[in-house]
């Protein structure tokens, strides 16, 4: 019997076994799961007979050309330019490393060589997988995706994904696919609202969780299959703006990564290992305090001026804010959303006596500054527009479409580029600025760039767009970040590996923003997640909620108050003093600690459960009526726990009641919820 070489990749809990196919000449999975489910009979060994279809077609493989796979979806198309298109490789051989593997493959006919890149994550249980495409002739890559995942499923596959739209991101969506297919993207040079670049897999209702995550801030697609053999394949990548990739002799193309992983305890899991995947990617800085901020936006809108914004930093200061930004309008131009763009230097009218003067009263109140910035935008009055019309994108003898007033930089210039690190370089040089908020309010429309000729235009943005956040973090490395694209349009690996905290959505209404940020936390983990007390009513859910409600909600990330702090009486800002005093006692737990999601916004109770060494914190939120007892009246609502030793005892500090961990798991903490009375944070401490 022959035998063909194997490959074993380990993470923490999990392994990830690929082989060299006895079919052809690919590379397909043999094992994914817990560590040890190589060892045996693979359970995506097939029968080796086709009918209609070819062995490739039926194979789990891992990345295959249309070509060698020509029915059931390939992820290489390439060509020759006026050829037909196709590739057929040859295994080239494979190189091993710690916690790294690269198969190869060549078409010497067509001049192409694929390398199939894997690479484990120290600390994690998730492996990066993509594709290095280097050509020794003119190519068209029709289809470049970064790799193909198998799922071991038996039955009718469960995807989980996140859909939405303004407003309403990251709202978590499950559908069961028995056969046909899935897909899912963005062609809007950004993730969109409507689907984050992230796929849950189950096995119909077994517990165990697979999913992937795709790094580009840009167009993508994800596809998943259920094929006529039962598994289920799932396809992921970008998607040319233009439709073809042209490759000249010599250049080599580099994929996007798909972040892969694995867990045996569900969704819930799942989202633990991308949690920790994402305290990964922000290095030391996960180690820094994300501080509480007030922004100035729905408070002053586009009515920026000194007096007011030291009037609301002032009460901000009082209550225990940390960091005080002032949002859109605080720039030459912007008194409403028709100019300014472009031109970023602070409104003489607004700061008479000088905006660095302003910077230093805000900061002699004890408070860091910050500033909302758009940098890919630009206003067609804007002086930057009159000097550079041919920086926008353009389609010649077109007419421009304006979308929120504005156009889109062609970021992917070099000119470009250097005009907006120049820019941020200028104001964080001048003056004492320490937090950024990066907008992108518009997505590119007419997308062109005349007398370029063949130009990736949604990679060289993407590009441009990561080059600008490189150097902010090398050069600027103690200014804080937040990614924002009108809400959570562009929020992904390469993004959150770049910045410090995102802005999952503008809704910041109580009911509205929980549905959020459930979904939010099954992909993304709690310190990268901006989240705002605001005054704001619903939107789609309009039941009122507390001022605890919506503090509550927002200590389950990175807290900060949006809302307009002068209509607030004394009461309402003491309670508000009081709740970020005890945010501030335990945002280390909910930053750096094992979150578990408890319930859904559909139940009575839901909340989120945080753990770090002996502290355990719990956001309890009462979803429900509140108008009577949720269950027989006189008996409270209940939130179990996971996690907990049940051996162990914990008391909660606010009332000293003690529990063991058997109750809390059981049982669980008890929530009388009533119209007074709708949230609860509770932080236990093991005995």
């Amino acid at each position: 019997m022959t035998s063909y070489p194997r490959w074993t990749l380990r993470t923490e809990h999990t392994s990830y076994t690929v082989r060299l196919s006895p079919d052809g000449p690919w590379a397909e999975l043999d094992a994914w799961g817990p560590l040890g489910v190589e060892d045996g009979p693979s359970a995506l060994d097939w029968s080796h007979r086709t009918h209609f279809v070819t062995p490739a077609d039926a194979a789990p493989a891992e990345y295959l050309p249309y070509g060698l796979r020509p029915f059931t979806g390939s992820e290489l198309v390439a060509a020759r330019p006026g050829q037909d298109r196709g590739v057929w490789w040859d295994f080239d051989g494979a190189e091993e490393g710690e916690g790294s593997l690269r198969l190869a493959f060549t078409d010497d006919v067509l001049g192409l060589r694929t390398v199939l890149c894997y690479e484990t994550v120290p600390g994690t249980d998730v492996i990066l997988r993509w594709t290095e495409l280097t050509s020794t002739e003119e190519l068209r890559l029709e289809r470049h995706d970064s790799a193909a995942v198998n799922i071991p499923v038996t039955g009718t596959a469960r995807l989980t994904y996140l859909t939405g739209q303004w407003s309403q991101e990251f709202q978590r969506t499950q559908l069961d696919l028995a056969r046909g297919t899935f897909t899912m993207g963005s062609l809007q040079g950004a993730p969109g609202h409507a689907y984050a670049p992230w796929l849950a897999v189950q096995d119909g209702e077994a517990e165990a969780a697979y999913g992937i995550a795709l790094a580009w801030p840009g167009n993508w697609h994800i596809t998943a299959e259920a094929e006529p053999g039962g598994s289920v394949r799932v396809r992921a990548g970008r998607v040319p703006h233009e439709g073809v990739v042209h490759l000249t002799p010599g250049d080599t193309l580099t994929t996007p990564r798909l972040a892969c992983a694995f867990s045996a305890d569900g969704l819930d899991g799942l989202s633990r290992v991308w949690h920790r995947y994402e305290r990964h990617l922000s290095g030391e800085r996960l180690h820094r305090p994300r501080k509480v901020l007030y922004n100035s936006w729905e408070a002053t809108g586009f009515d920026v001026d000194a007096a007011g914004q030291l009037e609301l930093a002032k009460l901000a200061a009082d209550i225990g804010a940390e960091l005080f930004v002032v949002d859109d309008g605080w720039f030459t131009g912007r008194g409403d959303d028709t100019g300014g763009l472009g031109d970023w230097y602070p409104d003489p009218a607004a700061f008479p006596q000088g905006f660095g003067p302003f910077v230093q009263d805000i900061r002699a109140l004890g408070l860091d500054f910050g500033l909302w910035v758009e940098p890919e935008a630009v206003s067609p009055n804007s002086r930057l527009y009159a000097e550079h019309p041919e920086w926008v994108y353009r389609i010649e003898g077109r007419p421009a479409r304006l979308v929120r007033n504005q156009l889109l930089l062609d970021l992917g210039r070099g000119d470009v580029q250097d005009f907006v690190i120049g820019t941020l370089d200028r104001l964080l040089g001048a003056h004492d600025i320490s937090y950024l908020k990066w907008d992108m309010n518009r997505p590119p429309t007419e997308r062109g760039r005349p007398g370029a000729g063949p130009v990736d235009l949604d990679a060289e943005h993407v590009a441009g767009y990561l080059r600008v956040l490189d150097h902010l973090r090398a050069v600027h490395p103690d200014v804080t970040v937040e990614g924002c694209a009108g809400g959570g349009a562009r929020i992904e690996h390469a993004t959150i590996a770049r910045t410090d905290v995102v802005w999952p959505s503008d809704n910041t209404a109580p009911l509205d923003r929980l549905s959020i940020q459930h979904g939010f936390l099954h992909a993304h983990a709690p310190h990268v997640m901006s989240s705002w007390v605001t005054d704001a009513p619903g939107i789609f859910d309009p039941r009122p909620r507390s001022l605890a409600f919506r503090f509550v909600n927002a200590i389950c990330g990175v807290l900060g108050i949006g809302a307009d702090l002068r209509t607030w009486t004394p009461e309402e800002r003491a309670e508000a003093a009081g709740w970020i005093a005890r945010y501030k006692n335990v945002r280390d737990v909910v930053h750096r600690g094992e979150a578990r999601l408890l319930g859904t916004p559909h139940d009575s109770t839901c909340g989120v459960q945080y753990d770090l060494d002996d502290r355990t914190v719990v956001a309890a939120l009462g979803t429900g009526r509140l108008d009577g007892a949720p269950l027989v009246p006189g008996r409270p609502d209940r939130l179990r726990l996971r996690g907990m030793d049940p051996t162990a005892h914990y008391r909660d500090t606010a009332t000293g009641t003690t529990y063991s961990g058997a109750h809390l798991l059981h049982y669980g903490l008890p929530f009388a919820w009533s119209a007074d009375h709708d949230a609860e944070l509770v932080v236990l401490i093991r005995q």
